[in-house]
């Protein structure tokens, strides 16, 4: 276990190659990111690599994948003096999360339901095999807040579908449905909401039941490769310091304040 908000699990499957199931936790706060959570998930990634894991699970507990950034807790650290702080600390976790799943020698497999907002979006785009239930929609919100794109929607994004339709979605604000994300390329199964980890374990099973599973990791390798992650973790940076810039500005604390009702919010 890596604590209350990111637990992780070592198995042997039927080949004797090692699954690491990891899963967000923190369903009272729809899986929030916050540094304690992101920090739990990277100590889980270090637990599978020490492992040498040849697939990797990620899924999260509750109605929701994830809500993205906390924006009360951010409104929490302006109220303290710390927000550029608190902004470096989940930004860049987040975005240094992104890029290491990329380069991770394991296969990535995400199942997902309900809610993936905001930077969450990007652990999403960051996998390599995503299952989605059918209530499950991926949206940006960062207009709706005035937050600058982080997790990859500028970085990343274009790379899986595009500039163009990745810029549309943040311009718009339009939520993606599961059916639209398969047909977009950013998932490969859509499955019924309550058999989303029996699917899972299905793909998992097929995979394991490969002759030569290392074959995949190559392909991943040679997709992922170091000039275009380079290129990818200086997007990275440009999204992370765009953030920065932006959210002590007087009317993104504002939109913050309005979007979380103005209201104390309680610590979580």
């Amino acid at each position: 276990m890596t604590g209350a908000l990111v637990s992780h699990a070592m198995r042997a499957l039927p080949s004797g190659r090692t699954l690491c199931a990891i899963r967000l936790e923190h369903a009272a706060r729809t899986n929030a990111l916050n540094p304690e959570l992101l920090a739990s998930l990277s100590d889980a990634l270090d637990a599978a690599t020490d492992e040498g894991a040849m697939f990797i699970h990620l899924s999260a507990a509750g109605r929701h994948f994830s809500t993205g950034g906390d924006v009360g807790r951010f409104f929490q650290a302006h109220q303290a003096g710390m927000l550029d702080a608190y902004a470096r600390d989940v930004v860049g976790r987040l975005q240094d999360l992104v890029a290491r799943l990329l380069r991770l020698p394991a296969i990535v497999v995400t199942s997902a339901q309900g809610a993936i907002t905001g930077g969450s979006a990007g652990l999403v785009f960051a996998c390599d095999l995503v299952l989605l239930s059918e209530d499950a929609f991926i949206q940006p919100y960062y207009r709706e807040v005035g937050f600058a794109p982080d997790g990859g929607w500028c970085a990343l994004l274009p790379e899986l579908i595009g500039p163009r339709r990745s810029l549309a979605l943040q311009l718009t604000n339009r939520p993606v449905t599961a059916a639209q994300a398969l047909d977009l390329g950013l998932a490969q199964q859509v499955v019924v909401t309550d058999k989303l980890e029996e699917a899972a374990q299905a793909l998992l099973a097929g995979l394991d039941a490969l002759p030569d599973a290392d074959a995949l990791v190559t392909a991943k390798r040679l997709t992922w490769d170091e000039a275009r992650i380079s290129r990818l973790e200086g997007r990275l940076n440009d999204e992370a310091e765009a953030f920065y810039e932006r959210i002590g500005l007087e009317r993104t604390v504002a939109s913050m304040a309005a979007f979380i009702g103005a209201e104390e919010v309680a610590d979580v």
